[in-house]
């Protein structure tokens, strides 16, 4: 049965939300579950939302060498979905990536499908090792052998290291969630600031020189006049007429009390530094040179991009290998623009290698 190809009609999929739970640990400033820490972090932060499309996309766009079969499977779409860029982005936030291998009912592979990884949960055997997924939706629960009767794998997980989990991969959300928290409070205080135009709006003094003082109902009537007439962005800068013994003392902030650019660009950059995007790309003060850019775009290929995509291709290239035999699949780094320069390098270090013969300085550059 197609479950989760694009023949499978999946109505009705929206994940069930928490009820009755703000997503917070007890005694926790920020989120600490997956749905929650999804809504601050890519739902609503710029800086991480944009991190992680920056990886993914990086990933998905990279372009592929290797068994043609197998190339085009990665390639199409099912159901619309990307399926490198939705793996990538699932390894980065969730820290595990389920791709399912649908049969085409004749022996080989229809389509790949990657399932949402907060849906998953792993079903183990007496030892330890993983026989089957089964995949909620609502109430609705969908075991997935982890191998079909023909021994074959009918789904390949992918996962990023986690150090005291034996199954379940860890994500970068996790770390990012006290910066995320951090750069979202900030910019929640600037936008008050902005709503009283960048001050606290000051104190309405009652001095009648006698000693007196307001009864209740004259200061409740007073601090409604107020809130109506000049509180909120709307009457920011109108005119006040004071009668009697009434007077305003404006109030001011110190431009340390202010100074939240500050704040907000060092919680940026441990965000961009937890997806392992250099600052820079991101748009985030710096040294922001065409060399530094230069070489931060290479850096992030370098060391975000090409990795997370071989650990993905790799996943793919095993699971596949048993319905379509041996398999080859990678990323074609000669075809990424940002690594010309390293092979060009390369290649000029090698051709000036007078000791080598043609065929071994081919066999280096893999030609």
């Amino acid at each position: 049965m197609h479950w989760f190809g694009r023949r499978s009609g999946r109505d009705g999929s929206r994940p069930m939300l928490m009820r009755g739970s703000t997503g917070m640990a007890a005694g926790s400033a920020w989120p600490v579950t997956y749905e929650a820490q999804v809504r601050e972090a890519y739902l609503g932060n710029p800086i991480a939302q944009r991190a992680v499309r920056v990886v993914a996309e990086g990933v998905a766009s990279a372009p592929l060498a290797g068994t043609a079969a197998a190339v085009a499977l990665v390639q199409a779409r099912s159901s619309g979905q990307e399926l490198v860029e939705t793996a990538a982005a699932h390894l980065l936030l969730h820290g595990n990536s389920y791709i399912q291998i649908i049969a085409d009912g004749a022996g080989g592979v229809g389509e790949l499908f990657a399932l949402r990884p907060e849906r998953v949960s792993i079903e183990a055997d007496a030892s330890g090792w993983p026989v089957a997924y089964r995949y909620r939706v609502g109430a609705n629960v969908t075991r997935i052998a982890a191998q079909d009767a023909g021994g074959r794998p009918a789904l390949i997980h992918i996962r990023a290291f986690h150090p005291t989990d034996d199954h379940y991969g860890l994500g970068c959300m996790g770390a990012a969630a006290g910066a995320v928290a951090i750069h979202n409070a900030a910019a929640r205080w600037n936008k008050a600031l902005l709503d009283n135009a960048a001050r606290p709006s000051g104190a309405l003094v009652h001095d009648p020189g006698d000693g007196g003082v307001l009864s209740a109902d004259q200061f409740a009537r007073l601090r409604a006049e107020m809130d109506d007439a000049f509180a909120g962005a709307a009457n920011a800068g109108r005119p006040m007429l004071l009668d009697g013994a009434l007077k305003w003392q404006a109030m001011s902030m110190t431009p340390a009390d202010m100074d939240f650019a500050g704040l907000k660009a060092q919680a940026a950059r441990e965000i961009a530094l937890a997806f392992g995007v250099p600052p820079m790309l991101l748009g985030l003060p710096g040294d922001n040179t065409f060399a530094n850019y230069r070489e931060a775009n290479r850096a992030l290929w370098r060391q975000a991009i090409v990795p997370m995509g071989n650990r993905i291709l790799t996943g793919i290239q095993q699971g596949l290998t048993p319905w379509l035999g041996e398999v080859a699949l990678a990323i074609d780094q000669d075809g990424v623009p940002a690594l010309g320069e390293d092979r060009e390098r390369l290649w000029a270090r090698i051709g000036a290698a007078d000791f080598l013969s043609v065929e071994e300085k081919r066999a280096m550059l893999g030609v």
